[in-house]
């Protein structure tokens, strides 16, 4: 479930909120006059979105270019060209 509070809460009771988001790694989401306004959420919570978004477009682009195209990979053949610029790097 959602935490809600008022943004008065921010300032009121700062390390309530502090702990809240470190400890559920969920947003606490805040009004002002009874409407959405801020969301507060942890570092680590918000890298780790981050990090989430950073995969999903990535995805999304490979799914587009395979749209494009009818040339498939085998994982053997990616594990292989992995292999490859793994060592060419080095």
């Amino acid at each position: 479930m959602d935490t809600i509070r008022p943004v008065s809460d921010l300032r009121n009771n700062f390390s309530e909120i502090s702990k809240i988001v470190h400890e559920t790694e969920k947003p606490v989401f805040l009004t002002k006059n009874g409407y959405g306004d801020m969301v507060v959420l942890s570092m680590e919570a918000f890298e780790n979105l981050q990090f989430d978004s950073e995969v999903y477009f990535k995805l999304q682009a490979a799914e587009k270019e395979a749209a494009l195209t009818d040339k498939r990979y085998s994982s053997k053949d990616v594990l292989k060209a992995m292999r490859e610029a793994i060592r060419d790097a080095k």
